[in-house]
């Protein structure tokens, strides 16, 4: 992430990662305060063993770029909402030029982030592709559950 204020949403892949049981790196690493070690990051990433960066920024967002143009690896940015409710951030982060792509969450996404990450992960690994498949059929099931509940919610006019 750009700096540790992003920590509360970054954090969601945090606890999405753990939960799956993907081992993950968490950093503050700042494009335009710490460039030398964003490059050393993404240089050094792929031969640490990483497979898939998940980068988060705001404002200028320019840290998933900066990291792409540096690795191999698939980038995922997560726009974070500051100014301009975040339009900023993402527009920063899908404006790639042609050779440096970023994949790109809606603003403040880092939960989608890290699932797509994960399921980059269990193209290769059949274990974490069954836990996915678990971790998704639960969501399945928190919406019936809930459609259940909200069955029992009574109004008025009400027809269901």
């Amino acid at each position: 992430m750009g700096s540790t204020s992003d920590l509360p949403v970054m954090e969601k892949a945090c606890k999405l990662l753990d939960e799956l049981q993907v081992p993950f790196e968490v950093n503050a690493l700042s494009a335009h305060r710490t460039p030398q070690a964003v490059e050393d990051f993404a240089r050094s990433a792929q031969p640490r063993g990483i497979k898939v960066i998940i980068a988060g920024a705001g404002m200028a967002a320019a840290l998933p770029g900066v990291i792409a143009a540096s690795t191999t690896l698939p980038v995922i940015g997560v726009p974070i909402k500051g100014m301009l409710d975040g339009l900023d951030a993402m527009l920063s982060i899908i404006q790639m030029p042609p050779g440096i792509p970023v994949a790109t969450v809606g603003v403040n996404g880092a939960q989608n982030a890290a699932i797509l990450a994960v399921e980059m992960l269990a193209l290769a690994d059949e274990e974490l592709s069954a836990r996915l498949q678990a971790y998704k059929d639960g969501l399945k099931e928190k919406i019936e559950k809930a459609n259940k509940e909200l069955a029992e919610v009574k109004y008025a006019y009400k027809t269901n």
